[in-house]
């Protein structure tokens, strides 16, 4: 298993602000204008782990696998190729039962 260097990050929140443009008067109201402001809320570390294998491990394990493959190949051909006798177990395990 791999694990990659602690990175210490912070978490923020948006909090709405108010900014006034203009003091209210008597015959206007005020002008404001609202932004966000962001607001550290907490940290953290985070740590990634990853169970990847290294490229020269799975290459092994690919030519093994391949040559897994060709055996199984070569002996169902053979096996294939092989006579064998018609064997019918069927009908003497119904003999034996039913009889």
């Amino acid at each position: 298993m791999w694990r990659t260097e602690p990175v210490k990050t912070t978490r923020t929140k948006k909090v709405p602000r108010n900014h006034v443009l203009a003091e209210a008067t008597d015959k206007h109201p005020a002008q404001v204008q609202v932004f966000t402001e962001d607001i550290v809320v907490g940290y953290w570390t985070k740590t990634a782990f990853s169970g990847a294998l290294p490229a020269r491990r799975v290459n092994e394990l690919l030519t093994r696998v391949q040559k897994l493959q060709e055996a199984v190949k070569y002996a169902r051909e053979e096996a294939n190729a092989t006579t064998t006798e018609d064997v019918q177990v069927g009908d003497r395990l119904f003999a034996y039962l039913f009889a």
